[in-house]
């Protein structure tokens, strides 16, 4: 069965029926219901391809604004991009400017500091010389050390028999007392008493 319709306003201009469609008695009722059915999918499947082309003009038409807009904002954003460049360049100078700044300050500050040490340095040291000059020192040496000494060794060689070394205990008490008259202070440089062999 093939129909074909060719419409021009509301008027049909011809419709071509196959030879098997003939045979069938067809009532006009049933082949206006037809026509007026394939006439419209017809205008459907027409109104569904002028909207498929109007939406692809549409699509067109604002991609190419698009592009437009875009090619138009090059300038624009070339001019943002090299403002953005000159003042990172500037700020990078600044930068640079503080940072040689800051080490011209460092480096006065370090000679300042190095001067400051070396002046307080001097300085100590010429103090230090004047209280030595000014408080002579006195070296001490013990009274009566050598027989303190032999008083010790006696004491740890007889350490049951202390009444041994009774005699250099009484020779030590008696250098003690002598120094004690010689020198009342007790500052001596050199050992008073001798010491007497047993």
């Amino acid at each position: 069965l093939t129909l074909f319709v060719c419409v021009i306003g509301d008027k049909l201009c011809s419709v071509n029926i196959s030879l098997n469609f003939l045979l069938i008695a067809v009532s006009d009722e049933e082949l206006k219901k037809r026509i007026a059915e394939e006439l419209a999918l017809e205008r459907a499947r027409r109104d569904s391809e002028a909207q498929k082309r109007r939406l692809f003009r549409f699509q067109c038409w604002w991609w190419e604004f698009i592009l437009r807009n875009e090619i138009a904002n090059i300038p624009q954003r070339n001019l943002f991009f090299d403002k953005s460049a000159r003042q990172l360049e500037e700020k990078d100078r600044e930068l640079k400017k503080h940072d040689a700044y800051y080490k011209e300050q460092l480096a006065r500050l370090e000679e300042r500091s190095a001067q400051f040490y070396k002046v307080t340095t001097e300085q100590y040291q010429k103090a230090a010389d004047e209280v030595s000059a000014r408080f002579k020192r006195y070296e001490s040496h013990p009274i009566c050390g050598e027989l303190q000494d032999k008083i010790l060794q006696c004491y740890r060689e007889h350490a049951q028999e202390t009444l041994s070394c009774s005699a250099l205990a009484s020779q030590y008490l008696n250098c003690v007392n002598h120094a004690k008259q010689v020198n009342p202070l007790g500052i001596t440089s050199v050992n008073l008493c001798s010491v007497k062999s047993t």
